[in-house]
């Protein structure tokens, strides 16, 4: 689609993990008769409903909601495939009338749809899988394939960033340009119009609390169980759903290698740690969207309720 998509209204809450946005934007669907659209990286993946906090059966049940476990972990999901898929179901929801609520912790895929992307083709799966075989291959020595394929990127690359350096290669394989040469290109924004942008900013020290009870509650709800039977799929280590929070130490756990103790340890402290890098990147890359500090759900809500009734975005 060449032209932006012109929405009527649409609300995009992001967030750190654990900070209550699925259930604030949950509450705002079914007041407003609005639909969920997922921008959360790991929850577009149908392996890990628990450990990624997907919305569970029931929830989903209660509104619609899209792009959550619709691809396999086999598969990588870029901002430019998400935005493409996301792009999609936001049309179908304008044309039926309702709102649409884009909900996640992904500010990348945030940043396609309100800012846009360098317009780089998709690149065929054939070049996407040689690309990363041989990279995996290469070891340490990954970066000098960048530097020979695209040595403007390969400065601002660092050496141990293999998922940057093979997307630098099989976009110089698979399209008629360099990505470096891509980044160049302007980006136009895919959906304009009245949004409503919330980010959730809560108090630091209680989202370590809830970061770690949530984990905790992953373990009775069945995490070890998907961790397990994601483990023995035996994928490739560097996909994006394997880089899960938690999941590496619940499969050590799963084959005997830790106690669970130490699991859920490991599991608690990369959930904290991923989300102060979200808040990092919430303050200092979405400046201008308005920012929330409730923490209690139902102040929170009837806040965000008022904020977007005011933009005239409450049209049930």
């Amino acid at each position: 689609m060449n032209e932006p998509l012109k929405t009527e209204g649409a609300i995009l809450i992001a967030g750190p993990t654990a900070s209550g946005k699925s259930a604030l934007a949950l509450a705002l669907a079914e007041r407003l008769g609005g639909e969920i659209v997922n921008a959360d990286s790991m929850q577009v993946y149908r392996e890990l409903r628990v450990l990624t906090a997907r919305p569970s059966r029931d929830e989903e049940a209660r509104a619609p909601h899209h792009l959550y476990g619709v691809l396999s972990g086999s598969e990588h999901c870029s901002a430019g495939k998400w935005s493409r898929m996301a792009l999609e179901v936001l049309c179908d929801i304008e044309a039926r009338g309702r709102v649409p609520i884009i909900v996640g912790g992904t500010g990348l895929y945030f940043r396609a749809l309100t800012e846009g992307l360098s317009p780089i083709p998709a690149i065929p799966d054939d070049i996407r899988e040689a690309v990363r075989a041989e990279v995996a291959a290469a070891g340490e020595g990954a970066h000098d394939l960048l530097v020979d394929a695209d040595p403007e990127l390969a400065i601002v690359i660092r050496p141990s960033d293999r998922q940057r350096i093979a997307r630098g290669i099989e976009v110089a394989r698979g399209t008629s340009r360099l990505l470096s040469q891509w980044h160049k290109e302007p980006p136009a924004p895919l959906l304009v119009g009245r949004l409503a942008k919330i980010v959730l900013a809560p108090d630091r020290d209680w989202l370590k609390r809830r970061c770690d009870a949530r984990f905790e509650a992953m373990i009775g709800e069945g995490a070890v169980d998907e961790a397990r039977a994601l483990g023995d799929l035996g994928l490739d280590p560097g996909l994006p759903l394997m880089k899960a929070l938690g999941l590496r130490p619940l499969i050590d756990y799963a084959s005997g290698n830790i106690d669970l103790s130490d699991a859920v340890a490991r599991g608690q402290a990369e959930t904290r740690a991923y989300a102060k890098r979200q808040e990092t990147w919430f303050r200092t890359q979405m400046i201008a969207w308005n920012r929330h500090s409730a923490q209690d759900s139902e102040r929170l809500t009837s806040i965000i309720f008022s904020f977007v009734d005011e933009l005239g975005l409450t049209r049930k």
